[in-house]
């Protein structure tokens, strides 16, 4: 396939299993067998998308996180490998509470919801997006996915339609600068969904309007966990460093880059008043 596209023999294999509806390892299985002309047909087009830019998982309508399949469209952004670390954070942290009280702030396809619905105990989860169209897309994962009733969703603009609080508050906000999107590959910013991308002249606007809103929405020790920009870690850490919050701390990625805001709320000493 070529054309810039790295991993492309793997991409066209990936086009082509779809064609087909097996998957890559029927490929091998079965090597020398010719494609008919209806197949070709099919799968021609799907390659001219690619070289074209379009996102594979836009082609193909689907995508993995964390192990679950999830139906994808440019409703909602392709979900990262930075995201589901940080959702393997949350359950590392998390797996053996149950009962736990989750919001899902800008849940776009779902992704994080659902692999929080499915892998912590009997959690209840409030999924929130401002976007309609996004929110739909989530409702279609979360049913496909067997966790309706887990799972909650509301249309909001962050914290604009939530009444509650939580144990755990997490979100993938928009972090890319305004002056960095045409930096972008062209997948991205040409075909995924800009609102969910810029953050803003230095990427923080809205990491910083849910930063100033969430300890309202933790209950006591309630913990909450923000995907940033790899440069982004110092300068969000200030943001919380003098607020009503213990245990601040940055999760750096697999590749050593200042990944997540890590921050728990202070519980308060009953006894004397103070927090601890």
């Amino acid at each position: 396939m070529g054309a810039g596209i790295e991993k492309s023999r793997l991409e066209a294999e990936e086009l082509l299993a779809h064609t087909l509806e097996v998957n890559r390892l029927n490929l091998y299985l079965n090597p020398d067998r010719p494609l008919t002309k209806a197949e070709l047909n099919r799968y021609r087009p799907l390659i001219k998308k690619r070289k074209s830019g379009q996102p594979l998982q836009y082609i193909t309508g689907k995508t993995s996180f964390m192990g679950i399949s999830l139906k994808i469209d440019d409703r909602a952004l392709v979900p990262r490998p930075e995201t589901e670390e940080m959702t393997e954070e949350i359950l590392t942290r998390f797996r053996h509470r149950s009962g736990l009280k989750v919001l899902d702030l800008g849940t776009g396809s779902g992704a994080i919801a659902i692999a929080l619905a499915k892998f912590l105990v009997a959690p209840r989860v409030t999924a929130v997006d401002k976007s309609d169209s996004a929110l739909k897309l989530a409702e279609e994962n979360v049913s496909e996915n067997g966790v309706s009733g887990a799972v909650e969703f509301r249309q909001s603009d962050w914290f604009s339609a939530v009444d509650d609080q939580y144990n755990i508050i997490v979100s993938n906000p928009p972090y890319v600068a305004s002056g960095e999107i045409e930096e972008l590959s062209p997948e991205v910013r040409e075909h995924e969904p800009l609102e969910a991308l810029d953050g803003g002249e230095d990427g923080m606007r809205e990491i910083r309007r849910i930063l100033e809103e969430v300890p309202g929405y933790l209950t006591e020790d309630g913990a909450f966990f923000l995907e940033i920009s790899y440069n982004q870690g110092e300068r969000v850490k200030d943001l919380v460093s003098n607020t009503d919050f213990t245990r601040v701390k940055l999760i750096k990625d697999t590749g050593e880059k200042d990944r997540i805001l890590f921050g728990q709320r202070r519980v308060k000493d009953v006894k004397n008043g103070s927090s601890c």
